[in-house]
């Protein structure tokens, strides 16, 4: 049996929604994110702008429902991030736009969204399976008649009990649950999770492939742990672990340690909201050392520090730049330069000509590049390659594109 999707849901017309508040629900187990933005008309801006911070910080897929009128519209969402179009199947132009959309994008990007108000009707189920979704949204009704279809369902219902949910999760064709409660009551989906596997429910959930049995502890009966930003690679902090303490790591998804001079579990963050969400657990090959990656909320260290390593003992000079990140730190001078400007900026000045001044340095520079390839001298090459590379970036920050969006591309197409 596949696992069954936990998503939560946000209706955006209610209040505004900031992206840590997504990210958030990533971070307590969700699985992805419904967000509804079915006002009249839609800020368009707003939603796309909302859709690349959230994949900026966050590997999760987005759901997004709005009133789609045309394929550019369901275009602008799918290019914004990992997002799918949940669009309604309302009228016969619903259906065409539909058909379109997947032809286009793709079956798996659109999904149906069947409203409480709409009649469920064998015309619908067989309507929507042949025009072009990949499964269906159902808003608070049942999904048995889209099971004779083999129409997949994930249904929304805004329950908190986990025997419901296991209820309602049960079927084959059921992909997941759509819960606003998720979100509302901020529940603990990591929890939720345990509690629907000892029902029989398969989700996605943290598991050990190796038993605390067979590690390697020392003469505490612990085992270090050797904590890292997961993006950066940063050394966060060491501390240890018993069993207790890595059960209840792997079962909640938040780094949970032993704590040496208090003798006691130490869930890292609770004290100071600084919590560590998992995003995976290693260990070396003598199994007598944890590697975990995290996403640190907040700073490490209880000195306010950024990670605990922050004092030099001895040091020799050497080359700090590190190839992997500094096309984001380029890009995170000039962004901030965009949002702060600062006088005599080249930057700025760049930003302050606006789009046409961009696009012709973008393009001169991309010149001297073929120029300076004729040449024999690879430094003149390198110069030229780094002007261009600036630039381009300037240009990516005015059209709001991101590293990470070029990057994934780049690996889709291997």
């Amino acid at each position: 049996m596949s696992d069954k999707r936990i998503i939560g849901c946000i209706r955006m017309d209610k209040e505004p929604v900031a992206a840590d508040q997504i990210i958030q629900m990533e971070n307590t187990g969700a699985d992805s994110v419904l967000l509804i933005d079915d006002s009249m008309p839609v800020d368009e801006e707003r939603l796309i702008k909302l859709i690349k911070a959230v994949g900026e910080k966050s590997d999760m897929p987005l759901l997004i429902k709005r009133h789609y009128q045309r394929l550019e519209d369901v275009k602008k969402i799918l290019y914004a991030g990992d997002t799918q179009a949940v669009m309604d199947v309302v009228s016969a132009a619903d259906f065409h736009l539909m058909v379109e959309a997947s032809e286009r994008f793709g079956k798996d990007k659109i999904l149906a969204w069947i409203p409480e108000s709409q009649p469920v009707t064998d015309a619908l189920a067989s309507a929507v399976q042949q025009n072009g979704a990949s499964a269906c949204v159902v808003e608070n009704r049942d999904t048995e008649l889209f099971g004779t279809y083999h129409l997949p369902v994930l249904p929304v219902r805004n329950m908190t009990d986990a025997k419901e949910i296991a209820a309602v999760l049960e079927p084959d064709g059921v992909w997941g649950i759509i819960s606003e409660k998720f979100y509302t009551d901020q529940m603990d989906l990591m929890s939720l999770k345990y509690e629907l596997g000892s029902m029989g429910i398969a989700t996605n959930r943290f598991e050990s492939q190796i038993p605390f049995s067979e590690f390697k502890l020392n003469s505490d009966g612990l085992i270090p742990v050797v904590t890292q930003e997961y993006k950066t690679g940063k050394v966060l902090m060491v501390a240890y672990m018993n069993e207790e303490a890595f059960n209840e790591t792997i079962r909640s998804g938040r780094m949970t340690y032993w704590s040496r001079s208090r003798q006691e579990l130490w869930k890292k963050g609770d004290t100071s909201g600084h919590y560590q969400y998992v995003k995976s657990l290693g260990i070396d090959c003598d199994k007598d050392t944890i590697l975990a990656k995290v996403v640190q909320i907040g700073a490490a260290c209880h000195t306010g520090n950024e990670s605990c390593f922050f004092t030099n003992l001895v040091s020799k000079s050497y080359d700090t730049t590190n190839p992997m990140t500094i096309f984001d730190e380029v890009m995170a001078t000039i962004l901030h330069r965009k949002e702060n400007p600062k006088e005599g900026s080249y930057t700025n000045y760049l930003f302050d000509k606006g789009i046409d001044k961009i696009l012709k340095k973008v393009g001169e520079e991309a010149t001297e590049i073929v120029i300076a390839a004729k040449n024999p001298d690879s430094d003149e090459l390198k110069y030229e390659i780094c002007d261009f590379l600036y630039h381009m970036m300037v240009l990516m920050a005015e059209r709001g594109v991101t590293w990470k969006e070029i990057t994934k591309e780049l690996a889709g197409r291997h």
